[in-house]
């Protein structure tokens, strides 16, 4: 009796210790590394007469275009209910918009959060050209890349960039 006593504790205490040490995390707290690019917000590039680019692109290609170019309208991988955009603009070849870049496109990157994105991107030394600026529809600022392409940031509120469109009319490519 005495036996079977001594061996029902030591199974209890076994439990016990499996569930205490079960719920230790034993892995250093290592905080998740900071989101940077989420996805592309736009494309932009110059060309001769930006008008009859975006009317080639929706005769042919069947963009939904306006003046500033189409929308892409996708619902978001890391939350399937909300919406996204992304901006598809043909630029006036004269533009001053990309400058200091001698290049004829630039990229614009949907970010997480732009104002400590812009902070670690200074520490790593990137060529930060602008102060960011805060629209209804999001926040946006300038760096430039190793090989001098201007790169435009954009912590999007899509919720106003839908509402915007929609005030101007705009239908996006779905």
């Amino acid at each position: 009796m005495k036996t079977k006593l001594i061996f029902l504790l030591a199974l209890i205490a076994s439990f016990m210790l499996g569930v205490a040490f079960s719920n230790i995390n034993l892995k250093p707290n290592t905080p998740e590394p900071m989101k940077r690019v989420t996805g592309i917000g736009g494309i932009f590039f110059k060309c001769k007469e930006p008008k009859k680019v975006r009317d080639w692109y929706q005769k042919h290609l069947g963009l939904n275009t306006n003046q500033y170019g189409a929308v892409f309208e996708f619902y978001q991988g890391a939350d399937s209910t909300k919406k996204g955009f992304s901006q598809w603009s043909p630029f006036n070849e004269k533009t001053k918009y990309f400058e200091p870049s001698i290049k004829e496109f630039m990229i614009n990157y949907r970010v997480a959060d732009i104002t400590n994105l812009v902070k670690v991107l200074k520490a790593e030394g990137v060529s930060v050209l602008d102060t960011i600026e805060s629209y209804e529809y999001g926040k946006f600022v300038h760096i430039m890349d190793n090989e001098g392409n201007k790169i435009e940031l954009w912590e999007p509120n899509d919720v106003e960039f839908e509402k915007l469109g929609r005030q101007l009319g705009a239908t996006s490519v779905k």
